[in-house]
């Protein structure tokens, strides 16, 4: 198997609502689409984000929809300064996000924060801080 990922595809309440906040709020590019289709795709660098409605992706994945909570699962968007991370949470809130973890100096080494999106998705924004030994 080759390594890398392709496509991540994120299950939404309302894609109207999801397409506002990726593609107008934080300036995804969209790929165009039909009015009534129930899937968007955004081309980002090295990969695609899908929006597909939460019910029909559980469907096709064999699972239920039971929102039983986290997932376990985290995307993260690297940036490359400290204030960085702080206009990027700024921009995701103001796009409809919400603060979950406000930006701050992290166990590992960096500076982050985590914003969720209209559905709950959770985005980690994070300034690698690399230094040298």
């Amino acid at each position: 198997m080759n390594p890398k990922i392709s496509l991540v595809t994120l299950g939404v309440e309302d894609i109207n609502e999801s397409i506002r906040f990726y593609r107008d709020g934080l300036g995804f590019p969209m790929q165009e689409r039909e009015d009534d289709s129930d899937v968007a795709f955004f081309e980002l660098e090295g990969t695609w984000l899908s929006l597909y409605p939460r019910e029909k992706l559980a469907e096709d994945a064999t699972v239920p929809n039971d929102e039983t909570g986290f997932s376990g699962v985290t995307l993260a968007h690297n940036v490359a300064t400290k204030n960085a991370v702080e206009s990027t949470l700024n921009e995701a809130e103001a796009a409809g996000g919400r603060i979950i973890k406000p930006a701050q100096d992290v166990f590992w080494g960096g500076y982050s924060g985590y914003f969720a999106d209209p559905d709950g998705h959770l985005w980690e924004v994070a300034f690698p801080e690399l230094t040298a030994e």
